[in-house]
């Protein structure tokens, strides 16, 4: 429940983990032992591994994406198919809660259409927001490709009402 290094990296669209020049490992100032490794993103429920990962002089890989690797949880992990399969964060945490929500109070679908201007749902607005939730640039409200469809997605698509909840401690 203690964080002891927290560091802001980028997390590439393969799904790669690397430091902020786009190539190195991610590295920590921590001493050698074992740590719980979480990952957050801004519209996305964050993940943590199950067990503690060994930190010391040799570095420890952890691939999130295979979904080999025990997080936290229950059902912390999207799987995706297609071309390239993987296990992925689940998208639409537009409110930074820890929560999606797509009906209700502090729900996440709202801040779209707010974003975009409130009264045309057509509009678009390019830009790096936390609306755009599937992550291409614009935050649309309706239409392919829109921001909105993708929350009801994570909370399961059939019952509005449901809500996904971060597993994080």
């Amino acid at each position: 429940a203690t964080v002891v290094s927290s560091r802001s990296v980028l997390l590439q669209r393969d799904g790669d983990v690397v430091d902020v020049d786009g190539i190195s490992a991610v590295t920590f100032d921590i001493a050698p032992g074992s740590y719980h490794v979480a990952i957050r993103h801004r519209n996305h429920l964050g993940i943590m591994t199950a067990a503690p990962a060994s930190f010391g002089a040799a570095p420890e890989a952890l691939d999130f994406t295979t979904g080999s690797l025990s997080t936290y949880g229950t059902g912390s992990q999207k799987m995706v198919s297609g071309t390239f399969p993987a296990s992925v964060l689940w998208a639409g945490d537009v409110s930074y809660d820890g929560l999606v929500k797509y009906t209700g109070e502090n729900n996440d679908r709202d801040p779209i259409l707010t974003r975009i201007g409130g009264t045309v749902p057509t509009n678009v607005v390019a830009g790096y927001h936390g609306e755009d939730v599937n992550l291409d640039g614009q935050v649309k409200y309706t239409g392919g490709d829109n921001d909105r469809d993708p929350i009801l997605q994570t909370i399961g698509g059939a019952i509005p009402t449901s809500v996904r909840t971060e597993q994080m401690p």
